[in-house]
């Protein structure tokens, strides 16, 4: 199927993408919104869709996902009560106190210490690269490129839970 084919294919299941948006989604608004981050993701991800898939199917787990997501962040915000002036506040928890950093120093010391062959791929795969393009930047078998990263982070886990 090509990307043209798909993009028709799902925007033509719009209308039962946002049918089924309103069944997660108990306002108009946040059903509507739920429907065009579903069709986003969709499109975006056209090469993670294989040809014998079920679309629909696809789009339904899709648009579980984005609403687990959401109810997750929502779920996570903190409400603070300032009781001087009276006003609730919404905002995200304190992520970064003094353990924290200190973590977070251990945790870059540790991937520092790796060998180059580890510590390049796993950097790379963490900001965000895909194997594929490391494997094509360090001129290296893509499971080769997978390993090492599994590896690191197998080395990562066993440093740090000593630490």
């Amino acid at each position: 199927m090509t990307a043209f084919e798909f993009q028709s294919q799902v925007i033509n299941l719009s209308d039962f993408v946002n049918h089924f948006a309103k069944k997660y989604a108990r306002d108009e608004d946040d059903a509507k919104d739920l429907a065009q981050e579903t069709m986003l993701k969709a499109l975006m991800n056209y090469d993670k869709f294989r040809t014998n898939t079920n679309l629909k199917g696809w789009l339904r787990i899709i648009m579980r996902n984005v609403f687990i997501n959401g109810y997750r962040r929502k779920a996570a915000r903190v409400v603070k009560y300032d009781s001087d002036s009276f006003v609730v506040q919404q905002g995200e928890a304190d992520l970064y106190g003094p353990d924290a950093m200190m973590n977070k120093q251990i945790i870059e010391k540790a991937i520092q210490d790796l060998a180059n062959d580890f510590r390049i791929p796993f950097e790379k795969h963490c900001q965000g690269f895909k194997y594929h393009e490391i494997a094509e930047e360090m001129s290296l078998p893509i499971g080769t490129v997978k390993s090492r990263i599994f590896q690191a982070r197998k080395i990562l886990s066993e440093q740090l839970s000593h630490a």
